[in-house]
């Protein structure tokens, strides 16, 4: 036993690694419905393994760190800046409230039971579940005029607050806003969700791997036989529909098959490969004339690819009138992903520069979409390091940059400045497509193994504190983050829906992404039995991230002001 002690003493990445091994599995365990989640799983196991008294370099937290923020700005850069423009006023001014609520909050209680400023950031990061709160608070006590050992007692005393208050404010959130949000509107959730969703032609959400029997598009051949339709184009034919699209991929006539033209001209006998939605083909498709089984005719080369929206002509449309613009022609909308959360295909959702569009079709007709669109979605395992490492260099060179407020410097930091340089350079990749790849798989190590790594490397320096220092804040900081947690979305929930006019399902994703609370998202949606809360969700996911990591700085200067 004291081989294995004295290996990870001399070898802190060991002391790293079975952190996060430990912290990945404590994360995963369930109690009921709830699990304490990777980041305090890690937390809690790096308090465990420090208390052994492993000593670990600040630079390797704070290499994470960075490396997590510019990836979390990266994310979320096309959503941020969307959020500039004037019809995502109502999330922008919701955000505003609730993340101003929550500094406000977290500091009163602070102050009237007396913690410190150590203490009152740990509470603001776990309270609102915005672990960044803890590096960015911790730089700036490191810039205080304070003995050595008063910093460390007060950094240490981050995590120790963030621990208590995760577990309280993270699930008493996904519980109050699916549960009480709606109470505090007078609505029924499911019912709304019911009603919403019966507009949405999203695919349902399956395990990976795992494909649906049901497909919600089709290809049949029919021969025909209607009068009606013998003698006309397919361009006619295919603008008959008014609640529909319906196309004509293929004709086989006498024997050979012919490709089409919006004026090529249907016969009678001719047999036609239409595609629409398959509930379409089933009520409507005998009045073609009879199906006929033709595999040649059939065998079309169908396409599903992901495509990234860049041009600007045809973002901003809606998805009903986007279906209606010729590049949409033989092309439909499977699945629509933004700042990395599936949103709710409806008529009505606007489609923005940096959302993802995964649509299905004969293989000619996608790769003209996507040219027209943006560009293909390509899988690739080569991330653009030159961008991912420039980003980060320019964001810290801007972080570093001050302005002095009653003694005391305010600045970004280094990392925030890198979390700024994310949102830039996330938005750049959105208009220029050619720079700054970083692939799904590179994004979660940099995003999730990025933060995890950083919160190990604190439980291990807080470890050895951390028991004296629960004793001393003692049970208070549990009801106090509870309460802390709570009255920012009351405000917000109660602003959002008598002031903005918010739509309510939209309203409760907007507070989940305000308060960065995914899980709270996926219990409203669960709740409501529809994805429209995601609606909501990503303009203020943007915006509270930014908001939230810059109170770290803000509340170490009110507390140190008011000392």
């Amino acid at each position: 036993m004291n081989w294995f002690v004295d290996a990870l003493r001399h070898n802190p990445e060991l002391a790293i690694f079975l952190t996060l091994a430990l912290g990945f599995l404590v994360g995963r365990l369930k109690i009921g419905g709830f699990s304490l989640g990777t980041v305090v799983g890690t937390l809690l196991a790096g308090v465990l393994i420090g208390q052994l008294d492993i000593k670990v370099p600040a630079i390797v937290k704070t290499v994470f760190f960075d490396l997590f923020l510019f990836t979390t700005g990266y994310k979320v850069g096309p959503q941020f800046f969307r959020a500039l423009k004037k019809d995502a006023v109502s999330q922008v001014a919701l955000t505003v409230v609730l993340c101003v609520t929550c500094l406000v909050s977290a500091f009163v209680a602070a102050k009237l039971l007396g913690y410190d400023m150590g203490t009152a950031a740990g509470l603001l990061a776990g309270a609102f579940s915005e672990s960044t709160v803890i590096g960015t608070a911790g730089e700036a006590i490191n810039r205080l005029a304070i003995p050595t050992e008063e910093k460390t007692r007060l950094i240490n005393n981050i995590p120790i607050a963030y621990a208590v208050t995760y577990l309280i404010g993270t699930a008493g959130l996904v519980w109050f806003l699916p549960v009480i949000g709606p109470k505090l509107m007078g609505i029924n959730l499911k019912e709304e969700g019911r009603r919403a969703q019966a507009k949405t032609v999203g695919a349902a959400e399956l395990e990976p791997g795992i494909t649906s029997a049901a497909r919600r598009y089709d290809v049949r051949a029919y021969r025909v036989s209607n009068q009606f339709l013998a003698k006309r184009t397919i361009g006619e034919i295919e603008a008959m529909p008014k609640d529909a699209r319906v196309f004509i991929l293929r004709i086989r006539r006498q024997g050979q098959i012919v490709e089409p033209q919006p004026s090529t001209v249907i016969l009678e006998d001719d047999v036609i490969a239409v595609a629409t939605r398959r509930a379409v083909l089933v009520e409507h498709g005998a009045k073609i004339g009879p199906e006929v089984e033709d595999h040649a005719l059939l065998d079309i080369p169908v396409e599903m690819l992901d495509v990234v929206v860049t041009n600007r002509t045809l973002a901003g449309q809606t998805v009903a009138e986007l279906a209606r613009h010729e590049v949409a022609r033989g092309v439909f909308l499977q699945k629509l992903v933004r700042a990395g959360e599936e949103m709710p295909v409806v008529p009505e959702m606007t489609i923005d520069r940096g959302d993802v569009m995964s649509l299905v079709g004969p293989r000619p007709e996608v790769e003209r979409a996507a040219k027209e669109l943006g560009y293909p979605d390509w899988p690739t395992n080569t991330t653009d390091m030159i961008f991912v490492g420039t980003g980060i260099v320019l964001g810290g060179l801007v972080g570093l940059l001050s302005i002095t407020i009653a003694g005391l410097p305010l600045t970004l930091t280094a990392s925030g400045g890198a979390l700024v340089m994310g949102l830039v350079f996330g938005w750049l990749r959105s208009v220029r497509p050619l720079i700054g790849r970083i692939p799904e798989p590179a994004i979660w190590i940099f995003d999730t193994v990025g933060l995890c790594v950083f919160i190990g490397v604190v439980g291990l320096s807080a470890g050895p504190g951390f028991v004296a220092g629960l004793q001393t804040t003692g049970i208070s900081l549990v009801v106090v983050g509870l309460v802390c947690a709570l009255i920012p979305h009351t405000v917000a929930i109660l602003f959002g829906r008598y002031v903005l006019r918010m739509n309510p399902l939209i309203l409760l994703g907007a507070c989940a992404g305000a308060g960065t609370i995914t899980a709270a998202l996926r219990a409203i949606q669960d709740e409501a039995q529809s994805k429209v809360p995601a609606l909501g969700y990503t303009v203020p996911y943007a915006i509270g991230n930014i908001l939230l990591t810059a109170w770290g700085p803000v509340i170490v200067a009110l507390m140190w002001a008011g000392r």
